[in-house]
């Protein structure tokens, strides 16, 4: 997952995007959806959590803005559906929410980082029991590779390649405070995931 808890101690950070950057990125990916679907009205986001919620949020509100119209977006939690809890662990479960039927609509799956494509694989699991989407995309803001399945995001905001050691973590104002995308890397090999 290459995730951990904040504030990450012994850590620098190097800014990969910082707010600007990170404003122009969304409107990128926002634009990029809207091409891949014949009508927006039949979009769908879906964020991940945890912070997939929040960028499917943020992605919603700039995609109103465009079209004029509210897109709809929803919760998508695969907690129970991965196949590596007992390597990564487990956190408190976000209730699924989805907005509408996903029955025939475009799927956007939204994801803050792409890792393993482990928990994107779950997340395809868990949707399964929900309904039959006319297709699925993913968007992650950040893909920073070691894949263990044969996943990638149909839109990504930046690749970053990492070490296994090194943490990317995107920052909203939202949830954060502030925005941008950092990497982590850990001083004296201390691991982060």
């Amino acid at each position: 997952m290459g995730r951990a808890s904040f504030p990450p101690q012994d850590c620098d950070r190097v800014t990969i995007l910082d707010a600007a950057e990170l404003h122009r990125t969304v409107l990128r990916l926002c634009t990029q959806m809207l091409e891949s679907v014949p009508d927006p009205k039949d979009l769908v986001l879906l964020g991940i959590p945890t912070r997939g919620v929040a960028l499917a949020q943020v992605l919603a509100r700039e995609l109103e803005l465009l079209l004029g119209q509210p897109v709809d977006h929803g919760v998508l939690d695969p907690t129970f559906h991965r196949d590596d809890l007992n390597r990564v662990g487990t956190r408190l479960a976000l209730p699924t929410a989805l907005p509408v039927s996903i029955d025939g609509r475009s799927l956007v799956l939204v994801d803050d980082v792409v890792f393993t494509g482990r928990t994107v694989r779950a997340a395809l699991e868990a949707l399964q029991a929900w309904g039959r989407p006319a297709n699925v995309r993913l968007l992650a803001m950040v893909d920073r590779g070691h894949r263990e399945l044969p996943i990638q995001p149909d839109f990504v905001g930046r690749v970053v390649p990492t070490s296994r050691q090194e943490f990317i973590h995107l920052m909203l104002q939202e949830v954060d405070g502030e925005e941008g995308v950092a990497l982590l890397r850990p001083r004296g090999g201390v691991s982060l995931s």
